[in-house]
């Protein structure tokens, strides 16, 4: 037997009563509900029994290999009647308001609905049967991955939402390198003349100014005495000279300015044709939140030797002294840009059961919208369907949401 996959069951909060009528020669019937304690009846394909006197509909929702259909069985005296014999519409209202109605028609031993049920299942549920004469009707809810919650809760919370419409998206490349100085940002400092050195008053680690003086040294030419000064402001970094020592043509000081550090990655010949001087780059740590948004600056004029790669470079400015040479660095390269017509904020994507999803708000309710997805950038995620334009939806604190319908328990029959 084919698997039989049902929508309806409880979900966020104990299900209502079900409500039903049937009117024949007899006038109204009351409805009988042999729910299971927390549930509701089930009937021999797994499905949610309906029960008004001596006859029954067992409601389930078929998707194995198709997409969800409404498949309803019919009984008298919990015995199958045929299709035929029973005309049935089936109403859903949603809870954006959205009406969704369908027709029956027989098939093999049960009644097909004549059209999707889209996701989320998560409605209020009109049934509507005619069979001998007689009427029946229920009505109840269905809710999944849905929560309710109070404005004053949420804002608590941290959940905040926007309207869903168009957006700039950006194609990424990723790149990892290393944070550098700026070979701007380093000078080497030596001596006018050969000479002996008699004095120094720079060391590894001084903050010094332009024009500080570094060392004094007596010219082996004119015997006198002259002083080697910074010529920039910025960090002695070597120091390769002592008292005594005799100065030639190699340097006595490094000097570099910290604050002035790029960041280099390497591009490897594969993508040497998407990156290219000029893009946007989103500079930040491997593992963390510090971020910053430059471009990429140029390229180094020659490839590495054994990788064939390109290093690509981009300032990296560095006013509090947070990066330091060495640092690893991740760089997302935006290599593509377009408006699309749909979009929602890619931090707002959560998982649900086997669905991307964001949590769209309705009032002070908020539910699941099963996403199909474009283009994902950083920031923002083309959507292709699941969610209407201008639909309010949770882009900061989503996974409050989620977490208070997980706490709910399961909401949904696979």
């Amino acid at each position: 037997m084919k698997l039989i996959k049902v929508a309806f069951a409880a979900t966020l909060c104990m299900a209502l009563p079900l409500a039903a009528c049937g009117r024949g020669n007899s006038g109204e019937a009351e409805a009988e509900s042999e729910a299971a304690e927390g549930g509701y009846e089930r009937g021999p394909h797994n499905g949610r029994m309906l029960r008004d006197g001596n006859f029954a509909l067992e409601m389930t929702i078929f998707e194995d290999g198709v997409p969800p259909e409404y498949r309803i069985y019919a009984y008298r005296d919990d015995k199958p009647i045929a299709p035929e014999s029973v005309a049935l519409t089936v109403t859903l209202k949603r809870l954006d308001g959205e009406i969704n109605n369908f027709r029956f028609m027989p098939e093999n031993d049960y009644l097909r609905g004549n059209g999707e049920v889209i996701e989320p299942h998560s409605f209020d549920v009109v049934v509507v049967a005619r069979e001998e004469g007689r009427v029946h009707r229920w009505q109840f809810p269905s809710y999944e991955g849905r929560v309710t919650i109070p404005d004053a809760a949420a804002r608590a919370a941290g959940i905040e939402v926007e309207a869903v419409g168009p957006a700039q998206i950006g194609e990424t490349l990723e790149l990892v390198g290393r944070v550098e100085l700026d070979p701007s940002a380093k000078a080497d400092v030596g001596a006018k003349f050969p000479g002996r050195v008699v004095s120094v008053s720079g060391n590894v680690g001084d903050r010094v100014g332009a024009g500080r003086v570094l060392a004094r040294v007596e010219s082996n030419e004119s015997m006198q005495v002259y002083s080697v000064t910074a010529p920039m402001s910025g960090v002695i970094i070597e120091r390769r000279t002592n008292v005594g020592d005799v100065a030639g043509s190699e340097p006595l000081f490094v000097i570099a300015d910290p604050s002035r550090t790029i960041a280099v990655f390497p591009v490897f010949p594969r993508d040497m044709e998407r990156v290219r001087a000029g893009q946007a780059v989103q500079l930040g740590l491997l593992e963390g939140n510090r971020t910053h948004a430059s471009v990429i600056r140029d390229f180094q004029p020659s490839a590495d030797q054994t990788t064939g790669a390109l290093a690509a470079r981009a300032a990296l400015p560095n006013i509090d002294g947070f990066w330091r040479p060495g640092m690893s660095v991740r760089g997302q390269v935006t290599i593509d840009q377009r408006t699309v017509p749909l979009a929602v904020r890619s931090e707002a994507l959560q998982a649900f059961r086997d669905f991307t999803v964001v949590f769209a708000k309705v009032g002070q309710t908020y539910e699941v919208r099963m996403l199909e997805l474009g283009r994902k950038g950083p920031l923002w995620t083309e959507v292709l369907s699941g969610i209407k334009p201008g639909q309010a939806y949770v882009t900061e604190g989503s996974y409050v949401i989620k977490a208070d319908i997980e706490k709910a328990g399961a909401s949904h029959d696979h």
